[in-house]
């Protein structure tokens, strides 16, 4: 297959096409890589990509941190548009220059999520996950010039006043987990500045919608109300959050592509306590549930606030969804969601 290179008049193409709120890539048959591609975010993204014109490559894992067979629901949809191809095989092993064979633009969303697991002894698979597989592919990335969106996180920043943080306030993370986002984002801009490789990173802020990972709060939370369990929370419930629905994360994700800084912040702009959420949650599932408060989580921040002027400025991204709205359709896709032990799901790769 010969390499499609991409050129600065290519990148200014792709993103020719201006959404109401992003500059989104020419649906033109251009061929992109999704790494995690049946994860939360990662899913949405190949669909967008798909409904777009684009050709997608998606790689995942399936790693068990959680159940495979809830990813293989959120991808099980686009396996049947002939222009996605699924491979199943871990970044940190995978044959690189094979994956990256025909490719227009990467978007790098593979890795170890969850600050209270990333504690102790299983701080070696985000060690991996996080920092030595963006490593291997940031390497093969230096043979050829391939624009990449790679993901990062507002837990580079650790704890804040609550005043919005701008892309460049210090990065003091609290958790093992941040501490190997921020050790990514450093990778990333080595390679950047000294092999020339084309990658911008985007710290999305709490995201949450349809296909949340089932070990993050509001997915706990429709869950226990749902199904009329306690639904506990960490802490008092005053801790805040800039809460971003996933698909404006995945608008923002698109309209980074070839973007000029190196960095920007992607939130939601309405920042909200816990306990307002839950609030929602009530009124939206009209069940009350019971709720109890545990002791705070180590290395979670008490509250975070993005200043995203950058992006606004620059690429022309704004956050269109509302909480409430975001939630709505979060409750209303847990109610429809298939059932895991569907033995169909199984077919969700190929």
């Amino acid at each position: 297959m010969t390499q499609a290179m991409t050129t600065p008049a290519n990148v200014h193409n792709l993103r020719q096409n201006r959404a109401e709120h992003a500059r989104v890539p020419v649906p033109d048959r251009r061929r992109a890589l999704v790494t995690g591609a049946a994860g939360f975010i990662g899913s949405r993204l190949v669909e967008t990509l798909l409904g777009m014109g684009c050709n997608v490559r998606g790689l995942d894992s399936f790693s068990a941190y959680y159940e495979p067979r809830v990813k293989r629901a959120n991808i099980a949809g686009s396996l049947t548009d002939p222009r996605f191809c699924m491979v199943t095989d871990d970044l940190a092993t995978a044959d690189l220059d094979r994956l990256l064979d025909g490719v227009d633009m990467v978007f790098h969303l593979a890795g170890q999520p969850g600050v209270r697991s990333s504690w102790g002894d299983g701080f070696a698979d985000y060690l991996r996950d996080n920092v030595l597989a963006t490593q291997r592919l940031l390497e093969a990335l230096t043979r050829r010039p391939i624009p990449m969106v790679a993901a990062s996180s507002s837990s580079v920043y650790g704890e804040s006043d609550g005043s919005p943080v701008s892309e460049d306030a210090p990065l003091r993370p609290l958790s093992p987990y941040g501490m190997t986002k921020a050790a990514a984002e450093q990778l990333i801009d080595v390679y950047r500045r000294d092999r020339g490789v084309p990658v911008v990173c985007l710290r999305y802020f709490t995201v949450f919608g349809p296909r949340q990972r089932p070990d993050m709060a509001f997915q706990r939370f429709v869950d226990a109300l749902e199904q009329e369990r306690p639904l506990r929370i960490f802490g008092d419930g005053r801790q805040s959050r800039d809460f971003t629905y996933v698909d404006d994360a995945v608008a923002a994700t698109i309209a980074a592509l070839g973007a000029p800084s190196p960095v920007y912040n992607v939130g939601g702009g309405a920042p909200a306590s816990v306990n307002e959420a839950v609030a929602l949650l009530q009124q939206i599932t009209g069940k009350p549930g019971q709720v109890f408060h545990e002791e705070y989580a180590r290395g979670d921040v008490y509250q975070t606030r993005a200043d995203t002027s950058r992006l606004r400025e620059e690429v022309g991204w704004r956050p269109r969804t509302t909480l409430d709205d975001g939630l709505t359709a979060q409750v209303a896709a847990y109610r429809r969601q298939p059932d895991p032990a569907d033995p169909d799901l199984e077919q969700a790769e190929r």
